[in-house]
């Protein structure tokens, strides 16, 4: 009896305990790591809500950019992390996928290690060209690629990531022999790309907009079932006459797995007024954005029939690192 009545007292001042943590939460800045080099689509969303984020929360949004190994090194960051709510993820699609790419290869298992937060925003990825590259639509820059196999080569944000897993999925689909060149983020990808030391890439409209619209690349297409409003004179891949680039990319928060629930309902409640508020809505569709903003128990389900949706992919597609 006298056990029974110790365990549950226990149990009770471990609630009142984390009540009381949740309570104060938080009490010092928040750091937001990301896995990839700035200038990016992960890094632009972030940087545009976290003012407002930070207001809300009373405390400084610490944006910390730690890329390399596919994202895995920023993201192991965070799944060692102290799981109180202070040390958070905010990454693309790689996250999701790379349970499937990586398989034994990962130094972290993500279904046990993470929580989701909130699913920040999608939005589709394009292609676009250097413009030396002598195709001004997808129709002749297949052509080019069929003439001259190995030939092109494509530059994206890393292993895993949308803007990796587009290209392979248009090699597929259209088959053809493009070489994929991974860097630590879209940053440096399109920096190359400007420079004309590859010939392509797959981006995030915020990354590569501005570009375009200087004269500087070519909008070849988008992925996705409609055009996207922030450059809607590009077309998708279906309306060029290719299926089968179903690679949208999705941006999402995670803590490391154990955070009180209290702690990730004030930082969903945050984070979810931030991507949502009407302050941000012009400047977000201008980068291409589409807000999401869902509850925590729906963004970790979700997180999980993700990764199970894209270890199927890749299975099925025969995706692999080079």
């Amino acid at each position: 009896m006298k056990r029974h009545f110790l365990a549950a007292m226990t149990i009770l001042l471990a609630g009142a305990f984390g009540l009381a943590g949740a309570q104060t939460f938080p009490d010092k800045p928040v750091r937001i790591v990301v896995p990839y080099a700035p200038g990016g689509g992960t890094d632009n969303l972030v940087r545009v809500i976290a003012p407002t984020v930070g207001a809300a929360l009373g405390q400084q949004l610490i944006i910390e950019n730690r890329p390399g190994g596919a994202s895995l090194i920023g993201t192991e960051l965070v799944a060692k992390a102290a799981p109180d709510g202070y040390t958070l993820l905010a990454t693309d699609l790689a996250f999701l996928v790379n349970p499937g790419l990586f398989k034994a290869k990962m130094p972290f298992d993500t279904l046990k290690s993470f929580s989701g937060v909130t699913m920040l925003a999608t939005a589709p990825v394009i292609l676009v060209v250097h413009p030396s590259v002598r195709a001004n639509n997808l129709a002749e820059l297949l052509a080019l690629a069929r003439a001259r196999p190995g030939s092109l080569d494509y530059a994206s944000g890393g292993y895993g990531a949308s803007t990796h897993l587009a290209g392979e999925l248009m090699k597929l689909a259209a088959k053809v022999f493009i070489v994929h060149i991974p860097y630590k983020g879209t940053g440096p990808a399109m920096a190359d790309l400007l420079a004309g030391q590859v010939h392509m890439q797959f981006a995030g409209i915020s990354s590569a907009r501005s570009h375009v619209e200087a004269g500087k690349l070519r909008a070849i297409a988008v992925t996705g079932k409609q055009r996207n409003p922030a450059m809607p004179r590009v077309p998708t891949f279906e309306e060029s006459g290719l299926s089968g680039v179903d690679a949208d990319t999705y941006w999402g928060l995670y803590s490391p797995v154990g955070v009180p629930p209290a702690v990730l309902a004030t930082l969903n409640k945050a984070f979810v007024a931030a991507v949502r508020s009407p302050a941000h809505a012009e400047r977000l569709a201008g980068l291409g954005f589409i807000p999401i903003g869902n509850p925590v128990q729906e963004h970790t389900q979700q997180m999980r029939a993700m990764i199970a949706r894209w270890t199927d992919v890749i299975q099925k597609a025969g995706i692999k690192t080079e």
